[in-house]
């Protein structure tokens, strides 16, 4: 069966960015078009993928006008990776379309008419931001259009990032702009060695391989983790890629997990140290953090800062108050907040992030604070506000899905007067306030840049009991 035929549109004006980052533009019909690598103000050609849903996704063919926006990306793996796909944007841009993508969820998605919205507040730095990433080995690699072309292949063998869409599929990184040094001299020395010594890439089809996996973390003194995952225990090849490791990289923390089930998680997984303390001490603020191998902690630490001194301005504590902390992770928001409050009550459901919040309060010799495990949906419960009492204020950071629609009553019981709705995800955090709007006001939100060159954003949002 032949390939069917390419539908080409003409003169496609781009006219906004969707909240998944494609531009969307509108043909001289007014027939819209959800576009890979556009940016608003472009004019072009394109080249009609797919149709779901009555939404037709393409990809430019070509441009006709270039947007004031419209840059060239920096990254040389940019249309491959999928990682960074604003890179074509200029930051600028980038900020006025997230900052749009806050003011439309709360408006539309909440019904707000009395918006009041602070400036998004960008970030000083927007390469070498990330303090983790995890990487992939795979010996299926994403082959490039020119490699295509000229029919020749050196090697499959590949460590990086999934290919969007094709996930056996592994995109070779060489120089990524996410993560600082060493992350980039870790991997390629593990890459040429392991090409070098002729040790065999994960195939994710067939659980087989000896490299499979290798998340780095960094922190802002420079200090590094490597949690290297691998798929075989071969002793003898594990203790010559470690010597290798050390002998490059003598002041690492290295981690080595022997994972052999059919899925990437290593939470339920024994770690072994082989070099280094096992963990790294990140500050936020006054607050010391110990980021261990598996620890839930912020990704961008410089910008976490700046997150939450915007939660401390909007609690405005004056020492007497009882904070309940939903969604508390690791604790990082409840105890910034600790000096300023009577009592910190945090609610998390993944234990080992409870584990770090207990232990991370413990280092800083922080007092007022607890924090429990288990469902918020369980745990807050009347029984809970008896024993620990009425919160004064009520912090939220649930995950991109929001808020269960249970905790939505339960959360008006508590008749706190008021709530700071922390989320990274305007559209279920606009949902959920909507979903409170019978007993609680939108006051003001301010959005934070946490990813440059991504569609993400974070938005603080402060509520008072009507």
């Amino acid at each position: 069966m032949g390939k069917s035929k390419l539908e080409f549109i003409e003169n496609v004006k781009i006219v906004d960015m969707g909240d998944q980052g494609q531009g969307i533009g509108k043909d001289a019909e007014g027939k819209v078009y959800m576009i890979q690598d556009a940016v608003p103000g472009d004019e072009m050609n394109i080249e009609v993928k797919k149709h779901r849903n009555r939404v037709s996704y393409a990809k430019p063919s070509e441009i006709l006008k270039n947007s004031v926006w419209r840059q060239t990306p920096f990254c040389s793996h940019f249309g491959s990776c999928g990682g960074c796909k604003w890179q074509h944007m200029a930051y600028a841009g980038q900020l006025e379309y997230k900052q749009k993508n806050v003011f439309d969820a709360l408006s539309r998605i909440a019904g707000i008419t009395d918006l009041n919205i602070r400036k998004i507040k960008g970030v000083e730095k927007d390469t070498y931001y990330r303090n983790k990433l995890d990487f992939s080995f795979g010996n299926s690699r994403w082959l490039l259009p020119e490699e295509l072309s000229a029919g020749e292949f050196p090697h499959r063998n590949a460590v990086g990032f999934h290919r969007p869409g094709s996930f056996e599929k592994i995109v070779d990184i060489y120089h990524c702009y996410l993560q600082p040094d060493p992350s980039n001299t870790i991997r390629n020395s593990i890459r040429d060695y392991a090409v070098k010594n002729h040790l065999s890439f994960y195939n994710v089809k067939n659980h087989t391989g000896f490299l499979r996996n290798m998340i780095l973390r960094t922190a802002l003194d420079g200090t590094a983790m490597l949690i290297l995952v691998l798929g075989e225990n071969d002793e003898e090849q594990i203790s010559k890629l470690n010597e290798h490791i050390l002998t490059k990289f003598p002041d690492l923390i290295l981690y080595n997990v022997i994972n052999l089930k059919h899925n990437d998680t290593i939470f339920d997984q024994e770690l072994k140290l082989i070099h280094g303390i096992g963990y790294l001490t990140e500050v936020l603020g006054n607050l010391q953090c110990r980021v261990g191998p598996k620890s839930f902690f912020q990704t961008n630490t410089r910008q976490a800062q700046v997150l939450y001194n915007y939660v401390v301005e909007f609690a405005d504590l004056k020492g007497t108050e009882l904070i309940y902390d939903l969604y508390s992770g690791t604790g990082t928001i409840g105890l910034y907040l600790a000096p300023f409050a009577k009592k910190i009550i945090g609610i998390e459901e993944i234990k080992e992030a409870v584990e770090d919040a207990k232990l991370n309060a413990h280092m800083n010799h922080i007092l007022n604070a607890e924090f429990y495990a288990g469902d918020v949906r369980k745990l807050l419960s009347q029984g809970f506000k008896d024993l620990h009492g009425k919160p004064d204020l009520i912090i939220l950071d649930p995950p991109r899905s929001g808020l269960h629609p249970d905790n939505i009553p339960m959360l008006i019981d508590t008749e706190v007067p008021r709530i700071i709705y922390v989320s990274c995800n305007p559209g279920t955090q606009a949902r959920d306030i909507k979903l409170l709007s019978s007993h609680y006001k939108h006051i003001i939100s301010q959005p934070v840049d946490m990813f440059p060159h991504t569609a993400h954003i974070e938005n603080v949002t402060l509520l008072h009991r009507i």
